[in-house]
């Protein structure tokens, strides 16, 4: 009797452990549904109260580690692995939507490009060129065009990051104090750079007062209409930054055709007006959102020294890719030929092969969104179809749904190449008919348009994976891939035009595209088979 009454003992204490070790488990599980692994089970377990010698009292073991690893084996038995389901009405439809938004947006953000070269061919002007300028000005609103770019490009990337982080939370004010800081910063750099060059220009003597005039005023216009645009992109207003460039365009027809002014002087009066307009739409934007927001306790801004620290690495991919896509001008331009009056002389049979080749990029970026929005909505619903366990899994179909990406954007950047390529060779004809001279002004016009649209499609396979990085929080390794890519554009580009002609200096920018490319995608797969790192990093 006494031996019986023992084992009922004991078998109603090991039923009672059974009972409190399955309770614990789903403690442990309500806590995370997906511990990476035993550690975290274990350090979970000390935030709920265990220690060792309670753990060596209820259940036996020696420590709190045995009993994390019990735990973390009990975990992995109750787990089953299921597909993760949409809603049968809203799954496809919504996310066929967003595919298609995502698209269009990315087709959107080009289009001001597009609207600007058609204007060149039809009305033979835009809102900053004119074909019939003289070399002189040519030279003067190219460099006020590309300084405004390297210079701002840093702040416009600063905006869209830190402006989207606080808009995503629904920060709207946050998100106002933020863009408008470094919208300051940026107008300040401008003021800076401005004195700068003013400065070297008076000792040096580079380019005369004129022309040095002509410089400062449209980088300091142009520069106000990028840093307008990008908060208008993360405000999902591109469309209204594309009808600013139509209005402006149709100012400066009225001005220079019906009134009969000066085409420089009607240009910078209209891109005065359309930067002036565009930072107060951005203002009437960021009041009306502001309004939508919820009431309750207002968050308060981040110190500056922390934000300036985080969008540094965003700050010098600006910099870096601006700099990347001008490079190449910089050096043909500079490239010493029968007559060269200044340091930098414009060339328009190079400068027109590049916005030719720039339209090629319209329908890869497109796709880029697209792309990466398809795999970001893939990767939040990878939390739902597996578990920690299961990260190699995971990370090798993600890593193969990459290479599927890769293909999509090389094949749709060469179906946009050679459809570019037939579109300009359709127009040069029908410019013929239409004005009697060529839209393809000669040989090295359209020998720098092929080279530099077989760039752009490399480029576009590049892009891809910066967004991607960028969407995964890893602006460093976007970085490490471009700066290398800047110097092989600039080394090759310089010596190129130095040694053969000026229109060899397109073959710096595709032997950069390459680097950047190659690089890139070596950043990529070294992410992707660490996939899940890389997510616990950015949760």
């Amino acid at each position: 009797m006494i031996t019986v009454a023992g084992r009922e003992n004991r078998l109603g204490t090991e039923i009672n452990r059974h009972e409190r070790f399955e309770q614990l488990v789903e403690e442990v599980m309500n806590k995370n549904m997906t511990p990476e692994d035993r550690s975290e089970i274990a350090a979970l377990l000390e935030s709920m109260g265990w220690n060792d010698t309670r753990a060596t009292e209820i259940f036996g073991v020696e420590n709190i580690f045995e009993l994390a690893s019990e735990i973390w084996e009990q975990i992995r038995q109750k787990v089953v692995t299921t597909a993760f389901t949409q809603n049968a009405n809203n799954g496809a439809v919504k996310i066929t939507f967003e595919l298609v938004k995502s698209f269009l947006r990315g087709l959107i953000f080009a289009l001001p490009m597009a609207i600007s070269v058609i204007s060149m061919l039809t009305l033979k002007f835009s809102l900053w060129s004119y074909q019939n300028l003289s070399v002189e000005l040519a030279t003067c609103i190219a460099i006020g065009t590309i300084l405004s770019f390297v210079v701002v490009g840093g702040y416009t990337q600063a905006i869209a990051r830190r402006g989207f982080f606080y808009i995503y939370q629904g920060y709207y004010k946050m998100a106002r104090k933020a863009t408008f800081l470094f919208i300051r910063f940026g107008y300040w750099t401008c003021l800076i750079v401005g004195i700068a060059i003013y400065l070297f220009n008076l000792v040096f003597n580079i380019f005369p007062a004129d022309m040095f005039m002509y410089i400062i005023l449209f980088f300091f216009f142009l520069n106000s209409i990028w840093l307008s645009v990008t908060v208008m992109y993360i405000l999902k207003r591109e469309l209204t930054f594309t009808g600013l460039i139509v209005a402006g365009i149709g100012l400066v027809y009225v001005l220079f055709r019906v009134f009969k002014m000066d085409i420089i002087v009607s240009q910078l009066i209209a891109i005065s007006l359309v930067s002036i307009a565009g930072m107060a739409l951005v203002i009437y934007y960021f009041r009306s959102a502001e309004k939508r927001e919820e009431k309750g306790i207002a968050p308060k801004m981040t110190r500056l020294s922390i934000t300036i620290y985080s969008i540094m690495p965003y700050f010098i991919y600006g910099f870096l890719y601006f700099s990347f896509l001008f490079i190449d001008r910089v050096n043909a331009w500079s490239a010493n030929e029968s007559f060269m009056p200044y340091f930098i002389w414009f060339r328009g049979e190079y400068e027109l092969g590049l916005d030719f080749a720039l339209l090629a990029l319209m329908i890869p970026l497109g796709v880029c969104e697209v792309l990466v929005n398809k795999m970001m909505m893939n990767i939040e619903a990878s939390y739902k179809r597996y578990w920690g366990f299961e990260t190699d899994k995971m990370n090798a179909f993600f890593e193969k749904a990459y290479y599927r990406m890769i293909a999509i954007i090389t094949a749709s950047s060469i179906a946009s190449a050679v459809l570019i390529y037939f579109v300009i060779l359709w127009s040069d004809k029908a410019y013929v008919h239409s004005f009697d001279k060529h839209l393809i002004v000669s040989a090295k016009t359209e020998f720098v348009f092929i080279i530099a649209m077989a760039s752009y499609v490399i480029l576009a396979v590049a892009l891809l994976n910066a967004v991607i990085l960028f969407s995964l929080s890893q602006p460093s390794l976007v970085n490490k891939a471009l700066l290398p890519a800047l110097g092989v554009n600039f080394v090759v580009g310089f010596l190129l035009s130095r040694w053969i002609d000026y229109t060899f200096a397109v073959f710096g920018l595709m032997a950069g595209a390459v680097v950047f490319v190659l690089l890139s995608f070596k950043a990529m797969r070294s992410v992707f088979r660490k996939l899940d790192y890389y997510l616990y990093a950015i949760s």
